[in-house]
Order: C-alpha cells, then structure tokens, then sequence
C-alpha cells in the first residue's frame, strides 16, 4: 500500500502514517470494507517498526475509520470508505426474456470439460510456453484449427497461414490495419459494430444490398465506379448477418470470378456455419479460391464469446502484414486458453458440444415458428434453415425505438432489423430474434409477451422517411 513518508519533515512520522491512512480512505483509494495490511507486513513495506503502525492502526480505529475484525484482520469502516468512494458500474438487470441474436446458450458452456482441458493443459505445458505468445497463435491450436477447417469447413487451411485473433472483432480490425485505405464493400444490411470496427481502422465502406439470394454480387461494378474501386468484399455466405439467407451457388461463382478479375480480396465471416438444420451444409467458399479468401472463425457462437478466441485463414501474401499488426496490437492471444482449445479439438469434444447443441438449437427454432405462428397474427419467420437467429416479419411497418423502450418494460429484449441497414430505418416490419440463449418456455412466453407490446402501440403516424421495407 502507497503511503508516502518524508523523514526530512518535523512532523513525526506516526502522524504521517496516520494522515496517509486517512486520505487514502477520504479519498476512496481505500474503499469500504477493504482490508489493510497486517501491521507487520506494513511496517516492512514502510521500514518503521511495528509499534509506530500498531499505534497509528489505533488511532484510526478510535476515529472511526477502521474497525477490527478478531481473527480476519484490519478492514475499512462502513461509513468512512463511502464518501470517497469512486462510483462502482451499475450493472443492469437482465431481461427475463431476451432475444438477443449474438449468444450461443451460454447455460451450457462445456465448464466441465474446458476445466479439464485447462488442467490438462498446465499440467503438461512446458515451462518455456508461459513465456511471450507466439503472435500467430500457438503451433498446437492452429495445427488442430487446419485439420478441423479442412474436415468440417471444407476449407484449404496450412497452420503458417492461420493467425489466432481476439474474435472476429481483433480480426477485422487487423485486416483493415493491415491494408490501410482499402474500400470495403460491406453487406446491406449487416452488423453495425463490424463496419464500425473496419471504420475506425481505416477503411471505407460502401453498402452492398443484400436479397433472398444473399449479397447482390451484381452490383459491385455500378458501387465501385460511383465510391471509387472496390478492393475488399466482406460476407457471410453460410448464413448472411442478419438477413439469414445463403449467398446462392451462382453469386459465390460470380463473387469469387470478379474478385480474380479485379484483384480483389473476399473476407468471407463464416461466424455460424457450424449449425445447419434444414439443408445440407454448404462448404466455405475460401475452398474454391485460397488466394483470393480470407476465412474468418470464431468461438463465440460454438462455445463462448467471453473466451475471445477466433481465427483468420490467410493467403500467404497477407500472412506477414496480419502478423505484424497483431504483434503491435497486443503481441499475442492469451497461450493457456490457446492450448485448452486445442485439446478440445483433438479429444472430439469440441464435434460432441456442436452435435448437442445443434438438436437443441434446432428445436428452439422450431418454437419461436410456433409461438409466431400461435401469437402474432399475420407475421411470419424467415431465415430459418440455419444458424442462431431468425427474421420476424410483422406485417406492418413499426416504430423500432418505440417497441424496443415497450418490450423492455415487459423484460422483453427485441431488435429491430431496420437498424442493421447503413442508413437505418426508424420503421421497419422486420426484427432479429436470437433463440439460441433462451429455453423454450421462455420462447414462447416472451413472442406472448411480444404480441402483448404490439397491441398496445399505435400504428405509425408515417413511414416515409427512408424506412420503406425490403424483403
């Protein structure tokens, strides 16, 4: 603990100590309730003997300031340690039912198995692998990434041309560090936080409108030619975010034939390709073109996002540059949870946890079709073949704020589709509605809840300013 002494000063140290000891709690550097130093520890760290901390502890405890607990210690007193206090994050109440799209169902997180992992791991890990991270990513995680991408993905992975990320998020942000001044076109509608990250890196962006075939491949000439040449083409063609359509077999041919003709790069964000329920899986499209995709992983939908683990699949040409933005970025993803994963996918836990949650995922869709089809007249749910979210279309055109504010007020969490679009649309009949985080009780009691803010809000007075709705 930080007490400054001037032994040149005539005022005797005891007083120091004490006057230390009591800004320090004034000030809220010694919050309540936290425990002191034992006087011995104290008096070591300060060099004065223990019968000065002693006496000053003493004098304070008279104050009022601290009180002493028999056997447990020295502590700050309630009273004293609030004024000062600087204020502590108030963490809001989570809604009952929240529909979030961006959560796997945090409930079942493999805790059993990633602790064995984790203990297996600094049971058997090398002392020398506690040094500095590797900033391409540990050699076991991405040697064991190669071979699940190549069986599962279909994609063409080398462990040199895999860099380990801190989630898709640190993944974009080093792709746009790495080719500064790059113009990405960028799904339309898509995800806000993801052309903000690329924004704020550098990037310029240019909206690429999305239909029921997924991106329109088509047009990227008439975009490019009126924002400037295209070099960078961002989507998600498993499962397009948010729309949940697939990018269809000839837009893939054709994405991939424009990107050879103009020496361009796909960024293809496969973020959750792993859950298929109606159709066969499609293979990533890096597979057809190595050198012109980068393929971009994560765990935050398979496991968790709070791990911050995620992947780029590079071309070799942008291998070095990638590297060198994330050796300044932060020199390297944390190595122990590296190495945990790594078990993971080599133990076959990893395909058991996906082959679970799949059914589960799977039947939590097919409730939130159920209780739209039994609570909410007229809507309908598209985007369902695959992934963790789907698209309610209402019917109606509605006032996305002014059902957001309503739904909270019934612990509902809704997300109105009109605010993934780069010019958002105040008023549109689609929301994004994750299931996955939600059993399904709480599904159906929360669409219920839904029908219940519906009713109660008044139709909108007027929809023509810029929210006209796209299918």
């Amino acid at each position: 603990m930080l007490v400054e002494l001037d032994r040149r000063a005539r005022l005797p140290l005891r007083a120091q100590l004490e006057d230390g000891l009591r800004e320090c709690v004034r000030s809220g550097r010694l919050p309540a309730h936290a425990r002191l130093p034992a006087t011995r520890a104290l008096a070591a760290d300060l060099g004065l003997s223990r019968r000065l901390v002693v006496d000053a502890y003493a004098q304070l405890l008279a104050e009022g300031y601290l009180v002493a607990r028999q056997g447990a210690g020295t502590f700050v007193a309630d009273a004293a340690g609030s004024a000062g206090a600087p204020e502590v994050e108030q963490t809001q109440r989570p809604l009952s039912f929240d529909f979030f799209p961006g959560y796997p169902d945090l409930a079942t997180f493999p805790r059993r198995l990633w602790l064995r992992m984790l203990r297996e791991t600094l049971r058997e890990m090398p002392d020398h692998a506690l040094g500095y991270p590797n900033p391409r990513g540990a050699p076991e995680l991405r040697r064991a990434l190669a071979g699940h991408l190549r069986r599962v993905r279909g994609v063409v992975a080398d462990p040199d041309t895999i860099v380990i990320c801190a989630g898709a998020a640190q993944g974009l942000a080093l792709l746009a560090r790495a080719m500064p001044g790059a113009r990405v076109a960028i799904e339309d509608p898509g995800l806000p936080p993801h052309r903000a990250i690329l924004a704020a890196h550098g990037a310029s962006l240019t909206p690429l409108p999305v239909d029921g075939e997924g991106a329109r491949v088509q047009e990227l000439d008439r975009r490019a030619g009126r924002d400037g040449p295209v070099s960078v083409v961002m989507v998600t063609p498993a499962h397009q975010s948010p729309t949940g359509v697939g990018l269809s077999p000839p837009r893939r041919a054709a994405l991939l034939t424009w990107a050879g003709e103009h020496g361009a790069l796909v960024v293809e964000d496969d973020y959750d390709a792993e859950f298929r329920y109606d159709r066969p899986p499609l293979a990533a499209m890096q597979g057809l073109a190595p050198e012109r995709v980068v393929y971009m992983g994560t765990v935050s939908k398979t496991l968790s996002p709070a791990l911050r683990l995620g992947w780029l699949v590079l071309p070799p040409r942008l291998v070095g540059a990638v590297v060198e933005q994330k050796t300044l970025a932060d020199h390297g993803s944390p190595t122990i949870d590296q190495l945990a994963l790594a078990r993971l996918l080599d133990s076959g836990g990893y395909d058991r946890h996906l082959r679970q949650a799949r059914r589960r995922y799977r039947m939590r869709r097919d409730t939130l079709v159920a209780a739209v089809a039994e609570h909410l007249e007229g809507a309908h749910v598209t985007g369902l073949a695959a992934g963790l979210h789907a698209i309610v279309r209402l019917g109606r055109p509605i006032d996305g704020l002014a059902l957001m504010q309503a739904a909270r007020r019934h612990s509902v969490g809704l997300y109105p589709l009109g605010y993934s679009y780069v010019d958002p649309r105040p008023f549109d009949d689609g929301l994004v509605l994750g299931y996955a985080n939600l059993a399904e009780p709480a599904i159906e009691e929360g669409i219920r809840r839904l029908a219940l803010v519906l009713e109660e809000l008044p139709p909108p007075a007027d929809t023509n300013d810029g929210g006209a709705i796209s299918r």
